[in-house]
């Protein structure tokens, strides 16, 4: 017996006595005919600090020694493995566990408060039928989307590696392959996954992996309802082929009254419209990221109001889906809209006068609005007048031009070389 009765305070009576561990799939290992040591009283629980029976065992090959560190009383009062102090249905640590489902259990630190919380715990964890777990805990609801989406669902047998070989780090090392330690670099020493400390894992506070864990459950996508209340309608995506409209409506059915739902089939997509909002805001939480139907995960999003569907398209960069794009660099932006005239004699943008129409022709511009656009030449009347002293003398009629004028460019003998004898060439 390692701890010996007149060194601790505690009568043998609240000594630990078992006979299996309390233990999770990843630290017994994938092995399963396992091989342990048992001592009674081996050493004092880190957390109350009573003696408990301290297992032994190796998880597997190549794999470290490992054994228990908490009693079973503590381990019981807070779901966890005995030996890595993590939540036994989720798999996550005290603290995220904690902030999921909105538990505050404070446990006392100092002796006397600790040991006497420690037996009243003990005596409702006898009066109970072991299948719940006892003090706020017990008092839970049953689950939260943010535990479902973080718990680690198989075993992850990584964890029970030896440690990094102290030795071979200095370059001292003389074992080569038959070192039990791991030969690798460790981990730089400013990261805080290197600190951890069992007491703050147990007690839900400074753990380096649950801060991890809890920023990534911050950065993953939500499905926020939208603020106007009149929105009762979902848009379900990615339905393929195979889902008809019997198995949608069996799946939102038990969520509420459901008034229509519509399945576009060029768009592989459904829209469903409950009769109150309540069930729509139930059918979205219980639905986001979480619909699958025939082994295909769909995609459920808020529907948008009639109102704001118009006002969204105008926006710049944004689709019919929603999404908005990012504009691609190296190309211009779009140009704002004109004013809107009040008649037809203001909408003139140029401020050009009716006489620029020549100058709009020249540089090939479209007239503006308000602007006669000219006749091409030779068709139509003259657009120069004729009472005008500096204007340009007028052209004769077809029939009574001289004789060797050009009038089209084609009939130019120099610009027609040796086909301009079918035009009359000399």
């Amino acid at each position: 017996m390692a701890t010996s009765l007149g060194s601790n305070t505690y009568n043998r009576q609240n000594w630990e006595d078992s006979d299996f561990p309390i233990l999770c799939q990843t630290c017994l290992g994938e092995n399963p005919y396992i091989r342990m040591t048992k001592e009674k009283y081996g050493k004092e629980c880190k957390i109350c600090a009573r003696p408990f029976t301290v297992f032994r065992w190796c998880p597997g090959v190549r794999m470290r020694f490992k054994k228990t560190e908490v009693c079973q009383t503590c381990s019981k009062m807070k779901n966890v493995c005995q030996t890595c102090l993590l939540d036994l249905e989720y798999g996550l640590p005290i603290q995220v566990r904690d902030t999921g489902l909105a538990v505050k259990d404070e446990v006392p630190k100092s002796d006397v408060n600790k040991e006497y919380y420690t037996q009243n715990m003990e005596r409702e964890i006898s009066n109970s039928d072991g299948t719940r777990p006892v003090g706020a805990l017990g008092k839970a609801p049953g689950s939260s989307d943010m535990l479902l989406k973080l718990a680690r669902t198989t075993p992850y047998y990584k964890r029970n590696r030896p440690h990094i070989c102290s030795f071979w780090v200095k370059g001292e090392c003389r074992r080569g392959e038959e070192c039990p330690y791991r030969h690798e670099k460790p981990t730089d020493p400013d990261d805080p996954l290197a600190d951890q400390n069992i007491k703050d894992r147990y007690y839900g506070i400074n753990d380096p992996v649950a801060d991890k864990l809890l920023k990534r459950a911050s950065a993953m996508p939500r499905l926020d309802p939208p603020e106007d209340k009149s929105i009762t309608t979902l848009y379900v995506g990615g339905l393929g082929e195979t889902i008809t409209d019997s198995e949608i409506r069996n799946h939102f059915y038990q969520f509420g009254e459901i008034r229509t739902i519509t399945i576009v089939q060029r768009q592989q997509c459904a829209f469903i419209q409950f009769a109150t909002r309540q069930a729509a805001e139930m059918a979205a939480e219980k639905s986001f990221n979480k619909l699958i139907i025939n082994g295909r995960r769909l995609n459920v999003k808020w529907g948008r109001s009639q109102a704001a569907r118009g006002k969204e398209r105008d926006k710049d960069g944004v689709t019919e889906s929603g999404i908005r794009l990012e504009p691609v660099p190296g190309l211009p932006g779009a140009l704002p809209p004109p004013p809107m005239p009040d008649d037809d004699t203001s909408a003139n943008y140029f401020n050009l006068g009716p006489n620029s129409a020549p100058a709009i022709m020249n540089l090939g511009l479209p007239p503006p609005p308000g602007v006669a656009m000219p006749p091409p030449p030779g068709f139509g009347p003259p657009i120069y007048n004729s009472m005008d002293p500096m204007a340009p003398p007028m052209p004769p009629p077809m029939g009574m031009r001289p004789p060797g004028q050009v009038h089209y460019p084609s009939q130019d003998p120099h610009r027609m070389g040796a086909h301009a004898s079918r035009h009359g060439g000399p």
